[in-house]
């Protein structure tokens, strides 16, 4: 099959690799129809590739057909159509019974101290083949994947793997109460759907912000209020408070992660791991490793006092210096986590099947032959040609 694999730092090529087959008996096979892009791969493309080896299919956000399942599998059968979380998960420990599915203790990954493995990324997260790709092994065929109605095209419900569970859970951890208000760091896919969810759950004061102006344009046609980060400057807080009976929000959503702009020496740091042997560059990372945290800090000056931070993007490093004298001082609560795609599935369906408010059908900016992924890396991560959000089709 054809499948997009590791190279090299911001080296990922579309090569022929051997068809994943049945290893155990609860194994399903889906033919992959629709996968997408998705910021989190960026960091792969970038900074952390003392965790992967050459030829390790990328992507977490498939969806397609059933191909073939095992002797155990009773709840699918070939034919069907299905949408694959991006967590690993089994559905029966006592994690995964407690909604925490991105914990589950049946693929926790030990050896590194991590949570549940995941689909497509690194050896942090299990090495498991991901799902930019002709076809996927999918194990916990019984409790993993979720079924999905035939008719709406792919783009109904391919955000059910992660754009979809990640922004509500955002939201759900921002505890915004009935009318409040609440402001999103970064409009890209998870900032974006996370003002949709916000406003839909009836948030009165949505406020989006960003840097780059395709992403705020597309946030304002859904009427969202946007702030621009070039043109506030160091005056951002005071544009927000002003939006906010001058107190601040009452909760902050951070969907930028380690991408953020602002320190030179995270950066610096993260790119010297890439010139380091893999196990110099993955103590780095794992033990000394910082992060960009102007999104963070940014965060905690415009919530008001009392209020609550929803962090969604992915930080990398370990050695992370928050600015923890504020947070006290401001009496913070401070939610995060990677998405539990299943704990949220019943309270988004619903939404994918009656009507489209959540605008996933031209959620896609950009649809492309898995052929052309590695030029769609490039374009995504240097925001060109308006990427948001890129969808595959294999």
């Amino acid at each position: 099959m054809r499948a997009l694999t590791w190279h090299g730092k911001r080296d990922v090529r579309v090569d022929t690799v051997p068809d994943p087959k049945i290893r155990d008996g609860e194994d399903v096979i889906v033919k992959v129809t629709t996968t997408g892009l998705c910021g989190s791969d960026l960091h792969l493309y970038e900074v952390l590739g003392a965790f992967l080896d050459t030829g390790d299919i990328l992507g977490h956000e498939p969806m397609g057909v059933v191909e073939e399942v095992g002797p155990q599998v009773t709840s699918l059968k070939p034919g069907e159509r299905v949408v694959i979380p991006f967590n690993v998960s089994c559905g029966t420990c006592f994690m995964c019974k407690q909604g925490l599915q991105s914990q589950c203790e049946t693929t926790q990954v030990h050896e590194h101290g991590t949570g549940a493995s995941l689909f497509g990324y690194t050896k942090l997260y299990g090495q498991v083949p991901g799902g930019q790709a002709e076809y996927l092994r999918v194990p916990f065929g019984n409790t993993l994947p979720i079924r999905v109605p035939e008719g709406p095209p792919d783009d109904r419900f391919v955000y059910l793997s992660d754009v979809l569970p990640t922004a509500w859970q955002a939201v759900e951890y921002a505890g915004i109460p009935p009318g409040g208000s609440v402001a999103v760091l970064g409009l890209g896919p998870i900032g974006d759907m996370s003002t949709r969810i916000a406003a839909h759950r009836g948030a009165e004061t949505v406020i989006g912000i960003d840097l780059v102006p395709e992403r705020l344009e597309r946030a304002r046609r859904r009427g969202i209020h946007t702030l621009d980060l070039q043109e506030c400057g160091d005056d951002l807080a005071d544009a927000v408070r002003a939006l906010t009976g001058g107190r601040g929000p009452d909760a902050v959503i951070d969907a930028v992660g380690m991408e953020a702009h602002g320190s030179r020496i995270a950066a610096a740091v993260q790119g010297v791991t890439t010139f380091l042997p893999d196990a110099l560059a993955a103590a780095m990372m794992k033990r000394a490793g910082i992060d960009r945290l102007s999104a963070l800090y940014t965060a905690v000056d415009l919530v008001r006092r009392g209020g609550t931070i929803s962090v969604s993007g992915v930080y990398g490093g370990a050695a992370d210096p928050l600015p923890l004298l504020t947070m006290f001082d401001k009496q913070l609560q401070l939610r995060m986590g990677q998405a539990n795609v299943r704990r949220w599935v019943d309270d988004i369906l619903p939404l994918l099947t009656d009507g489209d408010p959540l605008g996933v059908d031209d959620f896609a900016t950009h649809r492309l032959p898995l052929e052309q992924a590695p030029d769609a890396y490039e374009m995504f991560q240097k925001k060109r040609d308006g990427a948001v959000k890129v969808l595959f089709t294999p």
